[in-house]
């Protein structure tokens, strides 16, 4: 059994189906038959007069989701109110776990989830670009290239979503999350902490490999969303699809962001 290390995917409700969807090669033989046995998250089947969710279903929300994030975050940025993103995370962070637990696909929820966390990282973007003009821009076009990239890597099956690709990703997601902890923890003692936040040599480096590991969780956030088309979810099932495609992006653009001022200090 294969979860995504994206929380939001972790407990989605699954069946049985098969429905246009991002399969790589699906003009092989057996079509989505051959990834069948991939399939391990229950999304339920779409009741009668319910629409099944489609590949344009989940691109179309992910869209809207995504440009309202940066809409919101631009005009944040725009308009000097950085003060703004300490409560909009808090928002964010709030509506966040209210989907992830209650599995809501509500879209006023996840609309408000993006706009927050636009705001949030204006905030923060608005601030560093302060600093360091232009930064947040190349924050998100990194962010952006990220993305396709590793889409282009899912759809050609460069990299196969596999159950030992799923453990080696969750170990990798937990030592980061373990190191970034005990870095918090040091810096109570430490001047810099244990040095993976200082801008220094190792900060660089530990911050390339926490982006890596958000780049790869984007493969496993794809392939929850091609299981969802397969197994003929309900099409409302694209907008919290969507939601945990946004919550990877999140993190992914703080830590681009992150590693640009590293570059960029003197």
């Amino acid at each position: 059994m294969r979860s995504s290390s994206n929380p939001a995917f972790r407990n989605l409700p699954a069946g049985q189906g098969g429905y246009a969807t991002f399969d790589r090669g699906s003009g092989m033989a057996g079509g989505t038959a051959a990834y069948a046995d991939r399939a391990e998250v229950d999304f339920g089947r779409a009741d009668a007069g319910q629409r099944p969710i489609t590949v344009d279903d989940i691109v179309t929300k992910t869209a809207i989701t995504a440009g309202a994030a940066i809409v919101a975050g631009g005009l944040t940025a725009w308009s000097g109110l950085y003060a703004l993103a300490l409560p909009a995370f808090i928002v964010g962070f709030v509506v966040s776990l209210i989907i992830i637990f209650k599995q809501s696909s509500n879209p006023a929820l996840v609309m408000t989830y993006s706009i927050a966390e636009g705001i949030a990282l204006g905030g923060i973007a608005g601030l560093v670009n302060l600093q360091f003009p232009g930064i947040a821009f190349q924050a998100l076009i990194g962010t952006v290239g990220v993305f396709v990239g590793m889409l282009v890597v899912y759809k050609t099956g460069a990299v196969k979503v596999t159950p030992r690709f799923t453990k080696w990703l969750m170990g990798a997601l937990i030592g980061v999350v373990v190191l970034m902890l005990a870095n918090l923890v040091a810096g109570f003692f430490i001047p810099g902490g244990m040095g993976l936040r200082d801008g220094g040599p190792l900060a660089i480096i530990f911050s390339l490999v926490v982006i890596g590991v958000a780049a790869f969780s984007l493969l496993m956030d794809f392939d929850m969303a091609d299981q969802a088309v397969r197994s003929g979810a309900p099409a409302k099932f694209a907008w919290y699809i969507a939601f945990g495609l946004m919550t990877t992006l999140v993190w992914l653009y703080i830590e681009i962001l992150r590693l640009l001022t590293y570059l960029r200090q003197d």
